[in-house]
């Protein structure tokens, strides 16, 4: 009943939101106020870390959507928020068809009355509105200066919606007020577009770029954690970029204001002179590539200059310039060697390409940590190659570099591949076993060795390796692995964990006592000795019995 009367049910929140954000709703429920229905959509506030708008769009083809005001909702995700909406609804479907008809009848009677109205009324009505809406009164005057073509007017009122001291209460745009002023810049967004079809694109682009430079230095001092004001002003770019398709600026002074942009890095919005290709022609993008170029000898160390050099001489083509460019001041982690590599290979010269990887490779054969694509992409060639012995040694000299689980991982793939797995596994089970006798930790704290014995599945070697050297994630992942084949020694190790997990409190920390405690009562299954599970299991109780929260999970898992 619910779903046909509102257009959606539970299961459709639960689908769009996951499972983590569905949970989290359910304790907004309180939270919801203001519910409005209209006739397609519905919106509410929601109170959490800030007052959030939420809008859900019910029925049509497209089924339930939804908007949230919170940063995760900007993102475009299905929030906490707007379940939290969802659900109040379905629990108020039965009123939902009446929302909606009065909803329909409120508009269309706004539609009359305002039908009906004469000219000196409906005039009446938008004075009365100005008088006391400051930012229609704004859109409006810009629309009336933009009709009578007095660009003086359209000036001033676009540097007035660019300005952002009216926002910046303490030298700063705060995160509340953010909105407030992104909306004033996508409002100057459209102005610049009016006066772009109104046949003043000349015009456009000097106050577009007027704009673009204000709001790069503004954006230092706003706190635009949600990216509105981002998008704000990358609609003027798009203003901008479409008054420059009409009005044809000169594109070598257009590429110096293209190329002082990028390189100054004003922050808002990232321009692109690539993106203006078809105005500045050939020549404009020569200019602009030398541009780039000067501002990298001046700056070699800038990442903007560089960033900005390397897209140019890639749109053109020149291979050999761009390798230049990397080569001049190569990343430690060999990610420069596999650009210029690819850039090579697309290039069609597939040997170079291989030499400047394998040369990345030589130069680096001591770092502990490159980038992985590298040796996987000199791997990859190899074995097209059916140099196999060859892809094995690479392996083999990044895990000695390396020793880590994902170096192993990649050793054994290769060596499979060429047949030679069982001696190079040999080896560097040894070089692992002596770094565990030095205690030279994996990633999460333990011997790499006993990461590398459980990934292998050999349980009878990793038991042995443990003793004095594995951490608790460790102990716990070999007795997962265990507690069929090894229930008692399983058993040990859950106790001794679960002993240590009784004291952290959260969420977490009780699921995962929970995770330890099931995996004992499975050992005393195995071992015939659930009683003894039961005892252990009540005592525990009546010692954390006051932990009203775990209590509720250990309920939840059937402990």
């Amino acid at each position: 009943m619910a779903r046909e009367a509102v257009g959606f049910g539970e299961g459709d929140l639960r689908a769009l939101a996951g499972e983590r954000s569905f949970a989290r709703g359910l304790g907004y429920l309180d939270a919801v106020r203001g519910l409005e229905v209209g006739e397609g959509s519905v919106t509410a506030v929601v109170d959490g870390t800030d007052a959030y708008e939420v809008e859900l769009a019910l029925g049509g083809d497209e089924g339930i959507s939804g908007w949230c005001a919170c940063p995760y909702g900007q993102e475009g995700n299905f929030c906490k928020h707007c379940v939290a909406v969802g659900l109040t609804v379905l629990r108020r479907a039965g009123t939902v068809p009446r929302q909606r008809a009065a909803a329909r009848a409120r508009a269309s009677g706004l539609e009359a009355w305002l039908s009906a109205l004469s000219r000196d009324e409906l005039l009446a009505l938008v004075r009365e509105q100005l008088a006391g809406d400051r930012e229609l009164r704004r859109r409006l005057e810009l629309r009336a200066a933009a009709a009578r073509r007095d660009l003086g007017m359209v000036r001033d009122r676009i540097t007035a919606l660019i300005d952002p001291r009216p926002f910046a209460r303490y030298g700063v745009i705060e995160y509340a007020d953010a909105p407030g002023y992104a909306r004033q810049v996508a409002e100057a967004a459209g102005a610049l577009r009016a006066l772009t079809a109104g046949g003043h694109a000349e015009r456009a682009v000097g106050l577009a770029e007027e704009a673009l430079r204000a709001l790069g230095e503004a954006y230092g001092e706003i706190d635009d954690s949600d990216g509105v004001v981002g998008q704000a002003a990358a609609a003027v770019a798009e203003a901008h970029l479409e008054a420059c398709r009409v009005a044809r600026p000169d594109p070598g002074r257009l590429a110096e204001w293209l190329v002082g942009m990028a390189v100054d890095d004003v922050g808002v919005p990232d321009l692109d002179p690539l993106d203006y290709a078809d105005v500045l022609g050939p020549a404009g993008l020569a200019r602009a590539r030398r541009l780039a170029a000067e501002a990298l000898g001046r700056g070699p160390s800038g990442w903007a200059e560089r960033d900005l050099m390397e897209r140019l001489v890639e749109a053109e083509g020149d291979v050999d310039a761009l390798v230049a460019l990397h080569a001049r001041d190569p990343d430690p982690s060999g990610a420069t060697h596999l650009r210029i590599a690819e850039a090579l290979e697309s290039a069609g010269r597939a040997d170079e390409a291989l030499a400047w990887a394998e040369r990345g490779l030589r130069e680096r054969a001591a770092e502990a940590h490159i980038d992985d694509r590298l040796a996987d992409y000199v791997c990859s060639r190899y074995a097209d190659a059916g140099r196999v012995a060859d892809a094995v040694a690479v392996r083999r000299d990044r895990f000695r570099a390396e020793r880590s689980l994902a170096a192993y991982r990649r050793l054994r793939s290769a060596a499979r591949a060429a047949d030679r797995w069982a001696a190079e596994r040999a080896a560097a089970l040894a070089a692992l076993g002596e770094d565990a006798r030095r205690e030279r930790g994996g990633r999460y704290g333990g011997p790499v060795l006993i990461d590398a014995l459980l990934d292998d599945g050999d349980l009878d070697a990793a038991w042995h390796a443990a003793a004095g050297h594995a951490d608790d994630g460790q102990w716990e992942r070999l007795a997962d692995l265990s507690r069929e084949t090894r229930p008692a020694e399983a058993l040990g190790v859950y106790l001794r964990l679960a002993e240590r997990a009784k004291e952290p409190t959260g969420d977490r920390a009780y699921e995962h006592l929970a995770r330890l405690l099931a995996g004992a009562r499975d050992c005393h299954r195995a071992l015939g000795t659930e009683d003894a599970f039961t005892g252990y299991l009540a005592g525990l109780r009546a010692e954390l019995g006051r932990r009203r929260k775990l209590m509720s999970v250990l309920d939840r898992h059937g402990l």
